[in-house]
């Protein structure tokens, strides 16, 4: 029996590196009632899932703040914290460069007159380290105050992290600088003293502990900047919900419009829409016509027209027509707050591929530490180097290293990716999904309401009386299958609303089921209904021979054909279908051109299913298929070695999708889909399965290229750092070019992830 859970979210702050999430996932998943916790270091957010009856929240953030961070518990609806992060994140970035700017001046002035002389900008004759040794050395150790105020941070969280046993990113660089720093600082004693003053002139790394306090911080600010951006789609979905709304307040026959605050709005509450305003709730247009753009929200890049009776979508742009609506869902329950929810849901998630960067982010520290003192040791002790020389093997060591990469490796590119799916129309819940989906070489199809509208249409129409003209036949078939509530009934109503015609009201009417309805419209019997309820009745013309061929070779093709008789002689055939939708023929051959195996499966009788499936370009067909037993032909499927996608309306596909090992729901909204698919499709627009597919596999590979570049660069770096190509006659690594490398490696970690917010254009 499963046990009672609970799924919290919380903000973290003071997480600094890899090596910081790994640590509170190690300890807060050793707690006892804790199942699971992920740690995203991107956005600062863990989610963790617990027995309430074994542990609370309080305990969890307790535990989170006795390792050094801290911690709140918020929810995705939580847009206040949300909003408030991002203003922390862009308040922090500006008061990162304005310290950032002081740093780099001094850290500047502080390389030329160190090392100005060697090469050949001469110094002033009052700081020459020959002419006047103190001077220069204290001039030095003067300019680097400033920068290691400005760089207090590193210090701040680095040593304190040091002794409580969690080292991260920012101990490495304290203990390194620190060590030239002390290093220097006695050198600068000695020379006031007198002793051996020319050689402790020469013997001091003031430059070496600014210049890389410096670079370090512009790397993490250049790293702080491009993480802003990563969340970009977030912020655009989040802006797209205006913040006031037009209210319509009747009192009596007066009608008064009230600018209100979008947080106001109730439900059932009309509003007016002005043509150039963005739409504040999900509602139903009661008064007015105009086009919408869609496309933030649905992807959709052309307008849709909306008219009296349509749905709204909260977050589009009315383009030209004034509207009223009628709000029908607000704040938190508006299919925008669902999207951003999703959306957060699947960055703040983990792909399994990350597992291998967490396992060994977690070690790293500690293991880059221990390996820093054995090759300063190494050097000095067995190689014979002197002091000066292992120092700086010791301090290269530590500022080389960067678990910052291996941990921003894959949250980052989960989070552009995801978030340029929404753009386009594509849901993607978690960042498993994404991995999933690289694979996927089975792509199986519901019929209904997926390669087809869902709902029937009249596709062909056949005048057989010349008595009346195409307009009055549709006019009265409408009229009388107005009272009808059957799918085919409304078909046809449908299609003559279409054509502009207004049904005519029949005088009698009645329903005969499982053959078809009765009717007099203007003193005219109508009989519409399926071949036997023609013969039943005794209508002329049933059995020609061209009728007849014509109504097979609609059955053939997946049609139902519909008879209509006036005055008992037939007057017209109708033909009624579920048409395809008009990207699906594209889409099922971009599928097959991608080498990916393309199943219609469905409840469908097998002739009806076939004809669907040649018009769609499918060629393997499963049909009569009970909902309950479309699961077992998926996991068939697996048993052959197929890594399977479902692709469905979210409801009656339910089982199926849970069973694939990728889910992709159908809909118009999230509420059925959200809880059964992978992924979630926008508006039904079959187009976006393969820009899912095609979106998760980019972002895999990027993922992968962020993976390679981090490991790469400690593998090759931390060797060269410790000096194995100066022991074989190369050369060693300057701490300063170690500082440096370390800080780019994180920017360009981030820069490859936030390439992905370009695909598809």
């Amino acid at each position: 029996m499963e046990r009672n859970h609970t799924i919290q979210q919380f903000g973290i702050k003071g997480m600094t590196c890899a090596s910081c999430s790994a640590r509170i996932e190690k300890v807060v998943s050793a707690l006892p009632g804790v199942q699971a916790i992920n740690v995203n270091l991107a956005d600062e957010t863990a989610q963790i899932r617990f027995e309430p009856e074994k542990i609370s929240q309080r305990t969890l953030r307790e535990a989170i703040g006795k390792l050094g961070f801290e911690a709140k518990a918020i929810s995705s609806s939580d847009e206040s914290f949300f909003s408030k992060q991002q203003e922390e994140s862009l308040a922090g970035l500006r008061r990162m460069k304005q310290d950032l700017i002081p740093s780099l001046i001094f850290a500047f002035l502080l390389l030329f007159i160190s090392m100005g002389e060697m090469a050949g900008l001469p110094l002033p004759h009052f700081l020459t380290p020959h002419a006047f040794p103190f001077r220069f050395a204290l001039t030095q150790f003067l300019l680097l105050l400033p920068i290691l105020w400005f760089g207090r941070k590193f210090y701040q969280i680095g040593i304190p992290n040091l002794f409580r046993g969690t080292p991260n990113m920012d101990s490495l660089i304290a203990v390194g600088t620190g060590a030239a720093t002390i290093y220097s600082s006695w050198n600068l004693v000695e020379i006031a003293l007198g002793v051996e003053v020319m050689k402790r002139v020469m013997d001091l790394y003031f430059e070496s502990a600014g210049v890389l306090i410096a670079l370090v911080s512009l790397g993490k600010y250049l790293e702080a900047r491009s993480k802003i951006k990563t969340s970009g789609a977030i912020r655009q979905l989040m802006q797209l919900t205006p913040e006031t709304a037009t209210l319509i307040q009747k009192d009596g026959d007066v009608e008064k419009q009230v600018r209100i605050d979008a947080g106001e709005i109730l439900k059932d509450d009309i509003l007016l829409i002005r043509p150039g305003e963005r739409i504040s709730v999900d509602g139903t247009v009661v008064k007015g016509e105009s086009s919408i753009d869609e496309s933030m929200v649905t992807g959709e890049s052309l307008p849709v027209t909306r008219k009296v009776g349509d749905p709204l979508i909260g977050g589009t742009l009315n383009k030209h027509g004034m509207l009223r609506i009628r709000a029908d869902r607000v704040g938190k329950d508006t299919l925008l707050a669902g999207i951003i929810r999703l959306v957060r849901q699947a960055q703040g998630s983990k792909a399994p591929i990350a597992n291998l960067a967490d396992r060994i982010s977690l070690y790293f520290v500690p293991a880059v530490i221990a390996t820093a003192i054995t090759a300063g040791l190494a050097w000095y002790f067995i190689g014979g180097a002197e002091f000066p020389f292992a120092l700086r093997i010791f301090i290269a060591v530590l500022v080389i290293a960067c678990p910052c990469a291996m941990g921003l490796a894959t949250p980052t590119s989960i989070m552009v990716g995801t978030g340029r799916g929404a753009q386009l129309g594509v849901l993607i819940k978690s960042g498993a999904a994404l991995e999933i989906a690289e694979k996927v070489n089975a792509v199986v199809f519901d019929k209904t309401g997926t390669l087809t509208y869902g709902r029937p249409a009249v596709t062909d129409f056949m005048r057989v009386s010349d008595e009346f003209d195409p307009d009055s036949l549709y006019r009265m078939a409408a009229g009388a299958e107005s009272a009808s509530e059957h799918p085919l009934a409304e078909a046809v109503v449908a299609a003559a609303r279409a054509k502009g015609i207004v049904p005519v009201e029949p005088e009698t009417f009645e329903a005969h089921p499982g053959l078809g309805i009765s009717a007099r419209i203007h003193n005219h019997d109508l009989l519409i209904g399926n071949r036997a309820h023609m013969l039943q009745n005794g209508v002329a013309g049933t059995e020609d021979p061209e009728i007849m061929k014509t109504a097979a070779e609609h059955s053939k093709r997946g049609k139902t054909p519909l008879y209509c008789a006036v005055n008992k002689e037939l007057a017209a055939l109708f033909a009624i279908a579920d048409p395809i939708r008009e990207e699906t023929k594209k889409t099922i051959g971009n599928l097959k051109k991608n080498g990916i195996r393309v199943i219609m499966l469905t409840g469908d009788h097998q002739d009806t299913a076939r004809a669907i499936a040649g018009e769609a370009g499918i060629e393997e067909v499963i049909a009569q298929v009970l909902p309950a037993e479309k699961g077992e032909k998926i996991a068939d499927l697996q048993k052959k070695g197929f890594t399977v996608a479902m692709v469905g309306d979210g409801i009656n596909d339910a089982p199926a999708l849970a069973v694939a090992d990728l889910g992709i729901a159908m809909g118009t909204g999230i509420d059925a889909a959200i809880e059964s698919g992978d992924i979630v499709l926008m508006q039904g627009n079959l187009d976006r399965v393969l820009t899912g597919l095609e979106l998760s596999r980019a972002t895999m590979r990027n993922i992968r290229q962020n993976l390679f570049w981090a490991f790469a660069y400690n593998v090759i770096g931390i060797p060269v750092a410790a000096g194995v190509l100066y022991a074989f006659g190369g050369p060693t690594l300057n701490p300063m070019i170690a500082g440096a490398a370390m800080a780019m490696s994180s920017v360009s970690v981030v820069t490859n992830a936030l390439r992905l917010r370009f695909f598809g254009r």
